[in-house]
């Protein structure tokens, strides 16, 4: 797999804030706000990369557990408890 490149970026602070409160809001890191932004921008603007990578969606990525018994301590939508009966399950 092709390494990610890292780029400096020099902000406004306000902007920065204002990033920062977007992906959390949106449950992301800033960096990963940032990456969605752009390439939803080059997907607009129609030059997005055939050969770029497909972002993986928000959030953590799912426990994969080697043995289908074996749960791993991992709730699924169907272990929901009282404390969750108003969330309903994230799809991932």
């Amino acid at each position: 797999m092709a390494e990610r490149k890292g780029v400096l970026l020099r902000l406004d602070p306000a902007v920065h804030e204002a990033l920062a409160k977007w992906a959390a809001d949106e449950l992301r890191s800033t960096n990963a706000q940032i990456d969605y932004l752009l390439r939803r921008a080059l997907v607009q603007a129609g030059r997005m990369p055939r050969e770029a990578r497909a972002v993986r969606g928000p959030g953590r990525p799912p426990q994969v557990a080697s043995d289908p018994s074996d749960r791993g301590g991992t709730r699924g939508a169907s272990d929901a408890g009282p404390r969750d009966a108003g969330n309903p399950p994230v799809p991932g």
